[in-house]
């Protein structure tokens, strides 16, 4: 079997320095909002490109602290794609929000920048961008409506680290952005772990106080705020494994050429290569019209997938009442989609292997 994704396989080249962090972290006696969050948010805030980074305690976090630290009236709407995973649309919600869904480019994935302007209110606030399976949204004509109409842009990097756009770092493209550390993420850690970047001062300084009870001085709190640090061990670890990072992507990178340049299935739509060099390459999505063929086939010949995601959020009971509503891109989407394994420890020989077993596939429209 060749698997979708080995975590330890993946932490196994960085073992020796999460060790030596992890032990430095027990020895100092101190594990919240100590030296290592602040030494990994410096570090990857230089990375980003950002004057801050925050760490939080995991992505969902990060997206809703950004929300509610910008302090939108209640009755305001953010802008958010309609193809996602639910954790961007719940972070509007979670920060008392209106989640106004948006198709996506059918090509991409990404939210349509075309389809934005039309769903723009005097109610909306925010267009909340979400850079999915490691591609970085078009985000020229987005930025140019948010400066039309006097927006933010919040950006989901969960699945982004290090994907590029016109050579600027995913993360470094609007006002804010929220990641996930989640341990399969790019850069993971060994549990959940967030961080929020940023350029705006103000902003920064009202985000590291709401993420810890609202309070910058113990005991005295300013804002109402959540119980959401990044903690020590967690910054040490991703301290460890950031330097990698770079490689670990064009690894990815590297592999993902494989896959463009390797499979011939004529029923099978590949991610677009255009931007194949700044893609961060979280995963390999492929979509066919008679997916559960081709999972089976993949799976009878020893291919391990996953599907990233099988029910849209607009029809998850979470959100009864938008069961009803038609976003038929994203239905097409979540219907046809399937993720090929990729990872910086998958050898040339398995994605080889994967796509002989795809270009035999018998699977027909």
């Amino acid at each position: 079997m060749i698997p979708f994704l080995d975590l330890y396989q993946v932490n196994a080249p960085h073992r020796a320095r999460i060790e030596e962090a992890m032990q430095r972290v027990v020895q100092s006696g101190w594990y919240i909002l100590g030296k290592e969050v602040r030494q990994f948010e410096e570090q990857f805030a230089a990375y980003v490109g950002t004057r801050h980074c925050i760490g939080v305690a995991n992505g969902l976090d990060a997206l809703t602290l950004i929300l509610k630290a910008y302090d939108f009236a209640a009755d305001s709407e953010v802008i958010v794609p309609a193809n996602t995973y639910i954790a961007s649309i719940l972070a509007v919600t979670h920060a008392g929000l209106t989640p106004v869904l948006v198709e996506p480019d059918l090509r991409t994935y990404l939210i349509d920048p075309a389809l934005i302007e039309a769903q723009i209110t005097p109610r909306t606030k925010a267009i909340l961008v979400v850079h999915l399976y490691g591609r970085c949204c078009d985000m020229k004509p987005i930025r140019a409506l948010a400066d039309r109409y006097g927006l933010k842009i919040i950006e989901d990097v969960a699945q982004a680290h290090g994907a590029q756009y016109e050579g600027r770092m995913a993360g470094n493209l609007g006002d804010a952005a929220g990641f996930s550390f989640y341990p399969g993420k790019n850069l993971g850690a060994l549990g959940d772990g967030g961080g929020i970047t940023t350029s705006d001062d103000q902003l920064a300084d009202r985000l590291r106080h709401l993420r810890n009870y609202g309070s910058s001085i113990k005991y005295f709190n300013d804002y109402i705020g959540l119980n959401s640090r990044l903690d020590e061990l967690q910054a040490a670890i991703l301290s460890a494994k950031l330097p990698f990072l770079e490689a670990e992507n064009e690894r990815r990178r590297g592999l993902a050429r494989l896959y463009l340049d390797g499979i011939r299935h004529p029923d099978l739509t590949l991610p677009p290569a255009g931007t194949a060099e700044q893609d961060a390459w979280h995963l390999f999505v492929v979509r066919h019209p008679k997916r559960e063929t081709l999972v089976d086939h993949l799976n009878q010949n020893g291919v391990q997938t996953v599907i990233h995601y099988p029910v849209p959020p607009h029809q998850q009971r979470a959100y009864a009442a938008w069961n009803g509503l038609p976003f038929p891109i994203t239905e097409q989407i979540h219907r046809e989609v399937v993720s090929l394994p990729l990872s910086p420890v998958h050898r040339e020989e398995d994605i080889q292997r994967v796509i002989a077993v795809i270009n035999q596939c018998p699977c027909e429209r």
